[in-house]
């Protein structure tokens, strides 16, 4: 498959790849519904926030919560959000073997998150955005691709 994948809406083609959608994964020491829960609580040191986050029943009420500057931002925020989003992702395509194959499945195209809500993690709508978290997916990929090529033969 080549071209370019759009997804964003959970319902779409591709929703997997949003972070709203619900894989469940483990994380530093802690389970995380989805991999917005994980990246929104990874914003702040408050411990007893950062669990309400984990623990927040939806990944809209996470988002909504990361998003609340009455909490404070951990310092370095700015310049780890890529890693820790990195961090995330890769955690729940690596244990969730389907996600896995689908990801694998994309072979050489552009993943793209295609929203006019966001044009860091998204394409802006009119591709003038970062697409970090759809470049976030396709170095994940390449990743599996090769850790892929590698792995003993388990026939």
């Amino acid at each position: 498959m080549t071209g370019v994948v759009n997804f964003y809406s959970i319902c779409d083609e591709f929703g997997e790849f949003s972070n709203f959608a619900s894989y469940p994964f483990a994380l530093d020491g802690e389970q995380w519904q989805t991999s917005e829960h994980y990246f929104q609580a990874q914003k702040f040191e408050d411990k007893a926030y950062k669990t309400k986050i984990r623990k927040s029943n939806s990944p809209m009420l996470a988002a909504q919560m990361g998003r609340d500057r009455k909490q404070k931002l951990r310092r370095d925020w700015e310049s780890v959000k890529v890693s820790v989003m990195r961090a995330a992702v890769l955690a729940k395509f690596t244990q969730h073997e389907d996600l896995r194959v689908l990801l694998l499945s994309t072979g050489d195209s552009k993943l793209v998150e295609h929203t006019e809500n966001d044009d860091y993690w998204g394409d802006g709508g009119d591709g003038s955005g970062k697409n970090m978290l759809g470049r976030i997916l396709m170095q994940v990929r390449e990743l599996l691709r090769s850790s892929q090529d590698t792995a003993p033969d388990r026939g």
